[in-house]
C-alpha cells in the first residue's frame, strides 16, 4: 500500500539539498571507467567524459567542436584525437583527470568558470607526461578554487 505524503504547496527544498545533489551527480560523470578506456581508447573515453560533463572537445583534422554526446562521431578507434578542449561551466573535476592520460595530440585546453578546478586539479595536469609534449596553450579562467599554488603547480610544464 502507498501512503501518499502530504507536502504543503509553500514547501521548498532547502537549496542545500540541491547543491548536495548537484555534487554527487556531478562525482557520478567524473567517475574513471578504466574498463571503457581500453575498450574504446583514450581520446573516445575522454571524449565522452568531457562531453557528460559539459565540455566541448574538437579533434585532430576537423574545425567543428564536438558539444552534443548523442553526436559522438563514429568509425574506427583511434580515428578522432582530441585536438582541444573547451570546458566553460563544466563540472570536469580531479576525479575524472585520469581520461587525459593517454590524450596524445591535445594541443589546447580553455578552463573557464569550472567550479570544480581547484589547485590538485593543475597539479596532476602539469604530471600528465603525454600533454608535456603535445600541449601548446593553457587557458585558467575565473575558475575560483584556483590559487597561486595551482597557478605554480604548471611551471613544470614546457
Amino acid at each position: 500500500m502507498i501512503i501518499p505524503r502530504i507536502v504543503h504547496p509553500t514547501f521548498k527544498p532547502h537549496p542545500a539539498s540541491y547543491r548536495y545533489f548537484w555534487g554527487w551527480l556531478n562525482a557520478v560523470f567524473n567517475k574513471v571507467d578504466y574498463e571503457r578506456i581500453k575498450d574504446v581508447g583514450p581520446d573516445r573515453a575522454a571524449s565522452e567524459w568531457l562531453l557528460r560533463c559539459g565540455a566541448h572537445v574538437r579533434y585532430k583534422g576537423f574545425d567543428k567542436w564536438q558539444q552534443d554526446y548523442n553526436g559522438l562521431p563514429t568509425g574506427p578507434l583511434g580515428k578522432y584525437k582530441i585536438q582541444a578542449i573547451h570546458a566553460t561551466e563544466s563540472c570536469i573535476m580531479y576525479r575524472g583527470f585520469d581520461y587525459l592520460d593517454g590524450l596524445e595530440h591535445t594541443e589546447e585546453i580553455k578552463l573557464c568558470k569550472c567550479i570544480y578546478i581547484e589547485d590538485t586539479c593543475l597539479e596532476r595536469l602539469s604530471k600528465i607526461n603525454n600533454l608535456q609534449e603535445s600541449l601548446r596553450r593553457l587557458e585558467i579562467i575565473s575558475c575560483g578554487n584556483v590559487t597561486d599554488k595551482g597557478i605554480i603547480a604548471l611551471n613544470t610544464l614546457r
